[in-house]
């Protein structure tokens, strides 16, 4: 299996990533969309220097878009600024040759009632699904073909109108599922069912421990199975990204895992 690592807030630049990744002897790195230096613009203008870095090293990269990316926001003005992000994000993929780019589920707004929570986006399912729909023609349109797979990450447990999108989203063989295991061990593993269920359609990994609700942790510092995890991922070939939150976090999981995996 292909092990990689998260752009890490404590390492200001790629280049001190990158010499980190060197160091842990990892495969690659996972852009944070979240953070300023890796936007499209920065990624689009620095792109051939990173195609030399990236030539030179032997390592590779993953991209993980915003995390507020709601590609189906009833605005439409906001719903199109979403889609050109990601427009722009496969084409640095296809430059980049990056071949995973990682996607959380929009949940959107909820209005909370005495009694329960309303999601707008399934109280309003018709435009929801629409909006899907049309994500998922325009990815298919602009990925054309290219080795570039779009992964639907769990977070903190889908609702039932959030699979319905992601089955909608999986008839394209554009678009594949992350397992976040400490997401899922903190959400109670309530996603676990339907991963499982859509196994064949797992491409990537993001591997961390987990206490009861406390997430990121170092592997070995939680309770979570994550050699019995790791089978699931080696089964189906896909890369794991080793989601610490600190370089020395980083550190102790790569040492954990070596140490285990002899």
């Amino acid at each position: 299996m292909l092990f990689g690592m998260p752009t890490l807030i404590e390492c200001a630049t790629l280049e001190e990533n990158l010499a980190l990744c060197q160091t842990l002897g990892l495969d690659f790195i996972e852009l944070n969309m979240n953070l300023p230096q890796y936007q499209t613009k920065p990624l689009r203008d620095n792109a051939e220097n990173y195609k030399q870095i990236l030539s030179d090293t032997g390592i590779f990269f993953t991209l993980h878009l915003d995390e507020n990316l709601n590609f189906a926001d009833f605005n439409p003005l906001i719903r199109q600024a979403y889609f050109e992000t990601t427009v722009e994000s496969i084409e640095i993929a296809k430059t980049l040759k990056i071949p995973v780019i990682n996607l959380h589920m929009p949940k959107g707004v909820y209005f909370t009632l005495s009694e329960k929570r309303v999601y707008l986006f399934e109280e309003y399912n018709a435009f929801f699904l629409d909006a899907v729909i049309q994500f998922r023609k325009m990815c298919e349109q602009e990925i054309d073909g290219a080795d570039v797979k779009i992964c639907i990450e769990n977070t903190d447990g889908w609702q039932a109108f959030q699979q319905q999108a992601i089955n909608s989203l999986l008839e394209s063989s554009c678009f594949g599922l992350t397992w976040d295991i400490g997401h899922s061990h903190a959400a109670g593993d309530v996603d676990e069912p339907f991963l499982l269920e859509h196994r064949s359609r797992l491409s990537h990994f993001h591997i961390h421990d987990a206490l009861r609700k406390r997430n990121h942790l170092a592997l070995g510092f939680g309770e979570i199975d994550l050699f019995g995890r790791l089978k699931t991922a080696k089964e189906q070939n896909c890369r794991c990204v080793i989601e610490t939150k600190t370089a020395e976090a980083l550190r102790q999981s790569v040492k954990y895992m070596r140490e285990r995996m002899r």
